[in-house]
């Protein structure tokens, strides 16, 4: 009973809400305090301002006749560049930030103005942000391709609040039904429309039918036009902005069979039903009265950075070096990190607080080696906590006499029993604080005074090892969404050397950093010898350093913008006992008007109960562009244990659900222990196969629409800027901050998480056999591998689904299950089985661990035996698909969204 109980929690771990929640509230039916940021890179426009509430005031309005009365807008806020003239109407932010927005307006730096929503959870699970571009906002030329503002909101806030997906699928623009018919993929199926190609001689073209091609679907370049009929109103996930349209599909009209990401991702429900599933809706009765006021908009604008750092110096941080790593970490950021134009004050505590110094606009060199020199290097009395961060405010209050979105960091090792006696005060502070815990006794409260006030939960070990300390604090960069003033993390490491022993690597400078680069080797107790070698073979060693032997750390800056390419290191331990060496690069853009490669990483959840899994995330991105390609290996570092590596996979299986987007992950079960975990993330790109793409999750744009019978084309759509970018080699680490595991048992944990759900189950047919293929999922979940696969066909899909065990067998004992990310294949050629025209034929699949647990069941394969009706003929008879001939086509169909593939055999 006690095993049932432990699955049947890993069962429901999905329903844990992603770390990073936004600030919207969800109050009397009405959304509130919806976040809208725009880029600091974005021209001053008082206009961009009121599209921005013309748009949230028409999406109310949408958004209310779309959830049958439940919700609307009630209130948003719209965060301004500082860069932009000030006005006395401009309010004043506090835990809103560009980071952590519903919505960003930027420029995009490759494709066009296609609106789309950044989702990494599974269904019904949040996502990130909403992206608009300036000109979808500001050009009304757009609205014939996406369709009335209004809309293209409700249809993005559908992905990003509720977490449905698309009803139409863009690389899979048709499909066969079970009725034999070549159909787009859409929902509802009984929205009708044309199937038309664009033929052109010259410059003249004609809208003509459509063939087949070798798949007997639709040749490529066939799109399809919907009709305009006033009796069909759904749906908002397939198309907005047709003006009929204004609920979503629901279980009645709901197209089961269509392959799209809806299907695929959430088993073949309707968009309505997981809608109704969210804490939104299941919490929220219908309005009597629908006439609710429009928006009410906020608009508030950054000022210059405020930052303090407040850092314990108790007796407790003379152990484990702890104080030498403080300065040594907290160096780095006043040196490197902090951006040029914040304003920087320190406080120490320990017993009491004292103010080393008051705010400091850091504006060159000078102002960081004074605030460098008042760094603590000397731990005595006690600790009070809340003494500090009192200290703290009033030093951020004396610039303008206000702490509204200033920022804290707060870093500690010990516990104070008052530390909850100035939550409240810090709370109506509206300051923002980012704690660090150091070692394993730092108070446990530290993460809700983070939660509290929006700030960051960071946490660093005594392993110096890890280089954990450094990483917090290069962590803590500007949240105003400009990247270019950013300092980006390149490199860090650190390993155990023994005498003689070197630590050699290679540090890649690419294209889109290289200003402001430092390179910072540390130690324990004595220098190393340090050899740097640019690409052009220039060699830097001890003498180019600068040394500090209080930091215990030597620093080289490059002037001006570093020499790209690989820059290769080799720190060697000259003294005579072991000891620890690392380095770190940090360096920021090279050029304002190009966005650096940049990388985030975190996990699901703040907090985890065990045996819940966690899920690891790392987003990879230039300009909002998903980065492609990389290689991504999360470190995870527990309070108890040793530190674990995960490569983190971007292939649309086990813990990642939609591959190619830039958005790597894996889940996280092998517990060590409760207590925190710290969580960093490596980056890199050496092979040339890195690239840019599309976000997915876009807003359908529609070719034109049938009025009457007659086509009505919208304008074309925009061509992207640039096509198959492909980028060079570049690595990145990043830290992802910490999170918190209760409830591990002690001993060894037992087997009880089974293999994760197969989601890209995939078949071809070639002559009389079928060919299965699909990625492997693991022992547990996404790791390791499965012991045996279960295969089943069956007449129906519902007996797959309803009753995997009573469907056909079909004899897969020869694969021998790969390791969980591989792909697989099997080839079999079925039996008892008359093949028809119009014969459908289910597959599905699950897999079973060591221990005998099985998965569920995967996404259900289809395959139908059609043959296509003979083209029209042609006058030259050139277009006609030739029939001639006993011919056969199997045409294998995946319900769940997968890529159609078909086969003909004679």
């Amino acid at each position: 009973m006690e095993l049932l109980n432990i699955l049947t929690v890993v069962s429901l771990f999905h329903t844990v809400h992603c770390a990073r929640e936004s600030l919207v509230q969800l109050k009397d039916n009405g959304y509130e305090d919806i976040v809208i940021a725009i880029s600091p890179n974005q021209p001053e426009n008082p206009q961009l301002i009121e599209k921005i509430k013309n748009m949230l005031t028409d999406a109310s309005t949408y958004m209310l006749q779309a959830t049958k009365k439940r919700v609307f807008i009630r209130s948003a806020k719209i965060l301004i560049p500082n860069t932009w003239s000030s006005k006395s109407d401009y309010g004043r932010p506090k835990m809103e930030s560009y980071d952590k927005a519903d919505l960003i307006v930027a420029d995009p730096f490759i494709y066009g103005d296609d609106p789309y929503t950044l989702q990494y959870g599974r269904c019904g699970e949040r996502g990130k942000y909403i992206h608009l571009t300036p000109n979808f906002l500001l050009n009304d030329e757009v609205l014939r391709i996406y369709g009335p503002r209004g809309r293209v909101f409700v249809h993005e806030w559908a992905h990003l609040r509720w977490g449905v997906f698309d009803e139409y699928n863009p690389n899979q623009p048709y499909y066969l039904s079970g009725q034999g018919q070549v159909e787009a993929t859409r929902c509802p199926s009984s929205l009708k429309g044309l199937n038309k190609i664009d033929v052109c001689v010259g410059t003249s073209c004609t809208k003509e039918d459509c063939e087949y091609d070798k798949n007997n679907l639709f040749e490529e370049g066939c799109e399809f036009y919907p009709n305009i009929d006033g009796s069909i109103k759904e749906s908002i996930m397939y198309g907005q902005g047709l003006e009929p349209v204004h609920e979503f599909c629901d279980k009645n009209s709901h197209n089961s069979e269509a392959p799209n990401q809806q299907n695929r991702l959430c088993n073949h429900q309707s968009t309505w039903e997981v809608i109704m599933k969210s804490s939104d809706m299941s919490n929220t009765s219908p309005l009597a009265d629908t006439n609710v006021p429009p928006p009410v908009i906020s608009l508030l604008q950054y000022k210059d950075r405020v930052v303090t750092l407040v850092l314990d110096v108790s007796g407790s941080m003379s152990g484990a070096n702890r104080i030498i790593r403080l300065y040594q970490a907290s160096e780095v950021y006043v040196m490197q990190i902090i951006e040029t134009g914040s304003h920087l004050g320190i406080v120490i505590f320990s017993t009491d607080a004292t103010v080393k110094s008051e705010l400091v606009k850091i504006t060159d060199t000078f102002q960081r080696e004074k605030l460098k020199s008042l760094l603590p290097t000397i731990a005595n009395g006690g600790t009070n906590i809340c003494a500090g961060v009192r200290a703290g405010l009033e030093v951020n209050k004396k610039l303008d006499g206000n702490t509204y979105g200033t920022e804290i960091v707060l870093l500690t090792d010990g516990e104070d029993s008052g530390i909850r006696s100035c939550f409240p005060e810090v709370t109506n502070s509206g300051a923002i604080i980012h704690t660090i815990a150091l070692g394993n006794s730092a108070d446990k409260a530290l993460e809700e005074l983070a939660e509290i006030t929006g700030g960051l939960k960071l946490y660093a070990s005594d392993n110096v090892d890890a280089n954990g300390l450094i990483d917090a604090f290069s962590g803590i960069v500007t949240s105003s969404g400009d990247l270019t003033q950013q300092s980006i993390q390149i490199e860090s490491t650190a390993l155990r050397m023994g005498p003689s022993q070197c630590l050699d690597g290679t540090v890649i400078i690419d294209n889109t950093v290289g200003n402001d680069t430092f390179f910072l080797v540390t130690w324990v107790s004595g220098i190393p010898s340090i050899t740097l070698k640019d690409p052009k073979g220039k060699v830097y060693g001890n003498n180019e350093f600068a040394s500090d032997q209080v930091s215990k750390s030597a620093r080289l800056m490059i002037p001006g913008i570093t020499e790209k390419g690989r820059w290769e290191y080799s720190l060697c331990n000259t003294l005579t006992v072991d000891q620890v060496i690392g380095i770190t690069v940090n360096s920021r853009a090279a050029d304002e008007n190009m966005p650096p490669i940049v990388a985030e990483a975190y996990m699901n959840a703040d907090a985890s109960s065990y045996p819940n899994p966690m899920i690891v995330y790392a987003i990879v991105t230039q300009g909002l562009s998903p980065v492609l390609g990389a290689t991504v290996t999360a470190i995870i570092e527990p309070q108890t244990g040793a530190i674990q590596d995960l490569q983190l996979l971007d292939n649309g299986a086990g813990a990642d659900i939609l591959k190619n987007d830039g958005i790597y992950s894996k889940y996280f079960t092998s517990f060590s222990g409760n207590g925190r975990y710290n969580l960093k993330v490596r980056v890199e790109s050496t092979t040339q196969d890195s690239k840019l793409a599309s976000p997915k999750s876009r807003a359908l744009y529609l070719p034109g629409i049938v009025v009457n019978g007659t086509i009505q084309s919208n304008p074309p759509k925009p061509k992207p800027t640039f096509q198959n970018v492909t980028l060079g080699d570049f690595s990145r680490t990043t830290s992802g901050g910490a999170f918190i595991v209760t409830n591990v048992p002690a001993g060894p944990l037992p087997d009880i998480y089974k293999p994760d759900r197969i989601t890209d189950l995939d078949a071809l047919i070639q002559g009389n056999r079928v060919t299965l293929s699909w990625t492997a999922t693991g022992d547990d979940l996404d790791h390791g591998n499965a012991s045996r696969y279960d295969l089943r066909m069956s007449l129906t899909a519902q007996e797959l689904l309803n009753n995997f065990a009573n469907a056909t067998f079909v004899n897969i004992s020869s694969i021998t299950p790969q390791p969980a990310g591989s792909r697989e294949t099997f080839t079999f050629e079925p039996e008892n089985i008359t093949l028809k025209n119009g014969t459908i034929i289910y597959f599905a699949l699950i897999a079973f661990d060591d221990s005998n647990q099985n998965s569920d069941v995967s996404n259900i394969a289809r395959a139908v035996l059609y043959i296509p009706p003979p083209p029209k003929p042609t006058s030259d008879n050139n277009s006609a698909m030739d029939i001639s001939g006993k011919m056969s086509t199997i045409l294998m169909v995946l319900t769940s969204g997968l890529a159609l593939m078909a086969a003909l055999f004679v």
